[in-house]
């Protein structure tokens, strides 16, 4: 190859680095809290984001956005950094993460912003009705009665939860619960009428602070409880189908990888495509029950276009 050729080659390839280092657009990662959940969130989207077209020029806590450099988008991890997001991004997109949808819905409504809002969009951490009511037909087959404890964040879920449920021949029992509420009263009208109680993630109903009396309850009416996290396997509950920060980050990479730098017309809010079972064997026995092993209801899940 000549000198001339030569240096067009390395010409070209320089042309070339620096069109793609244009193309390339900047997101800033806002943070509830900058430990825990969040902090494992912001490690896996950093490192499913290697090698796109998006770059994360800053992660940093809500407190400290003003800090945020200009950049093309927002990543919103949780409902405090979305509420500051939504206060201070002005025109730039955000996609708010690693939340429920009644947490999402409720900062638009503060903030004064329509849902339909182009530049904004969520992914929940809610697991789909349908993916809920399979989980629990493949994990207990002979229970026919979900009972429900509803509070202000999933009050508003019951009609749609009841068609799904009515729709596979399972009945559905529900219980109001205020947010100040004991739940130990509501909790026994609830299980003498159902088989297994599903747990909504409603943080006025599932507080740090009554968790344990709800499982101890349905304990002693031997009524399994399905929850929505790991730890609630871990305090007592049977079962549970959630999703991870770590999946919550890649499906968020996902979404914004075909997005360009201008790009303002985000898809709208989604619920988690990945979902993580955890099975707590020792409850299971405790109740008697024999239930199926996480591959096998995996598979199941997988097979059931209703459960995505």
């Amino acid at each position: 190859m000549s000198f001339f050729r030569i240096v067009a080659a390395a010409f070209l390839a320089l042309a070339l680095a620096i069109a793609s280092a244009a193309k390339a657009a900047d997101v800033a990662i806002v943070l509830s809290d900058t430990s825990g959940a969040y902090a494992e969130f912001a490690a896996a989207f950093q490192q499913f984001s290697e090698g796109s077209n998006w770059r994360v020029r800053w992660t940093g806590g809500a407190d400290n956005l003003d800090a945020t450099p200009r950049v093309d988008l927002i990543v919103a991890v949780g409902a405090d950094a979305t509420r500051a997001a939504l206060r201070r991004s002005g025109t730039i997109p955000i996609v708010a993460t690693l939340l429920p949808r009644s947490a999402y819905e409720r900062a638009l409504a503060d903030a004064g912003i329509n849902r339909s809002r182009a530049n904004t969009t969520a992914i929940f951490l809610d697991q789909p009705i349908g993916r809920l009511l399979a989980f629990v037909r493949y994990l207990l087959p002979e229970r026919h009665r979900i009972g429900i404890l509803a509070g202000p964040e999933t009050r508003a879920l019951l009609p749609q939860i009841r068609q799904a449920a009515g729709a596979t021949g399972v009945g559905l029992e529900t219980e109001d619960l205020e947010s100040t509420g004991n739940p130990v009263p509501a909790a026994n009208h609830l299980l003498v009428r159902s088989d297994v109680l599903l747990a909504l993630p409603d943080s006025a109903v599932y507080r740090r602070d009554n968790i344990r009396a709800i499982l101890l309850t349905s304990y002693r009416f031997q009524r399994p409880v399905i929850g929505f996290s790991q730890s609630l396997v871990t305090s007592g509950a049977l079962a549970a189908i959630y999703s991870t920060p770590a999946q919550i980050a890649r499906q968020t990479v996902d979404l914004i990888k075909p997005l360009h730098r201008d790009a303002t017309n985000l898809p709208p809010p989604q619920a988690p495509t990945l979902f993580a079972i955890a099975i707590n064997n020792n409850v299971a026995q405790a109740l008697g029950l024999s239930v199926p092993d996480e591959p096998a209801i995996r598979r199941a899940l997988n097979a059931d276009k209703d459960a995505r």
